[in-house]
């Protein structure tokens, strides 16, 4: 190394800062326009995250909300199928002790329907509809019942849908038609 460029009291410094070359300052200012842009489009994706974040959640607290008694209402769903039942297994009476007993399952079926309803828990009424796979489960097939293949023509069980979403689908039995018989879906 020569002495010039080791002794700080001769300005060696300086010089060696005017060797380098001075970058041009268009191209620092494009190369921080490109920075800020970077940064801007940084921020706007992370904006947009934290919105679809906020969105997503809301979503799943009404979701929440609205099907927290989902386990619950299938759970009762039992026992509308068998206050149901009880009321068809029981035969025309004038016994007056049989009549307080109908009319006593009746009202406390009346009261579960009624609060079905007010939970947004509706039943699915299948009969003589045609087949759907997304709100039926077919339990068999009904030969020479003068329907359309696949119309619903029994229903064992019935489905049930809280909201919008399926909580039981209806049992049912479907009309097997004639060979060749096929449904008319033009309705």
């Amino acid at each position: 190394m020569s002495e010039a460029q080791q002794t700080p009291e001769t300005g060696t410094e300086e010089t060696a800062a005017q060797a380098q070359p001075q970058p041009d300052p268009f191209e620092v200012i494009v190369a921080l326009q490109a920075e800020v842009a970077n940064y801007k489009d940084q921020a706007l994706r992370a904006l947009a995250e934290a919105e679809n974040t906020r969105r997503r959640a809301e979503r799943d607290r009404e979701d929440a909300s609205k099907y927290a008694v989902s386990g619950f209402a299938r759970d009762l769903l039992s026992v509308a199928d068998n206050l149901r039942r009880a009321l068809d297994a029981v035969p025309p009476s004038e016994d007056e002790t049989v009549k307080a007993l109908v009319t006593g399952v009746e009202a406390t079926e009346r009261e579960l329907l009624a609060i079905f309803e007010r939970r947004s828990l509706t039943r699915i009424e299948p009969m003589g509809q045609i087949f759907d796979p997304n709100l039926h489960e077919a339990v068999f097939e009904v030969p020479n019942t003068g329907q359309p293949t696949g119309t619903v023509v029994q229903v064992l069980q019935s489905g049930y849908r809280i909201h919008d979403r399926l909580l039981r689908p209806a049992m049912v039995g479907v009309a097997k038609g004639e060979a060749g018989a096929q449904v008319n879906t033009s309705a």
